[in-house]
């Protein structure tokens, strides 16, 4: 990782990152996802969606296949409800997450996860 990648991926600049549309597509065409609960008019992912006003931490998933690519300044907060939603309401989630195995956040919901992908790059 050289060092602009590197201050990227720590930058708090903004929580705005949209996925790509290449991206999102594979990974649609394997889930079929139907909510993108933290997205803006302009990068949602889905139909269906929530943005900063709707706040998708305090709305219900259930009945969805949540594709969330959630703002890493919170990124517990996201895993949270989405453990949550998939406990109570048996909602299915991808979220994309940064590379950061030795935070709190990771070793408390990774136990959780049905699968884990690590992607590089």
């Amino acid at each position: 990782m050289n060092k602009n990648t590197t201050k990227l991926m720590f930058s708090h600049a903004s929580d705005e990152w949209e996925t790509s549309k290449n991206f999102f597509d594979k990974l649609n065409k394997i889930h079929h996802f139907t909510l993108d609960p933290c997205a803006t008019k302009e990068n949602a992912k889905c139909s269906e969606w929530f943005g900063k006003k709707d706040n998708g931490l305090r709305q219900i998933w259930e009945n969805h296949t949540v594709f969330c690519n959630p703002p890493y300044s919170d990124v517990e907060s996201w895993l949270q409800k989405a453990y949550e939603e998939r406990k109570e309401n048996k909602v299915k989630t991808v979220l994309l997450l940064p590379g950061r195995i030795d935070t709190k956040w990771f070793h408390k919901y990774i136990q959780f996860a049905n699968e884990l992908v690590i992607i590089k790059g």
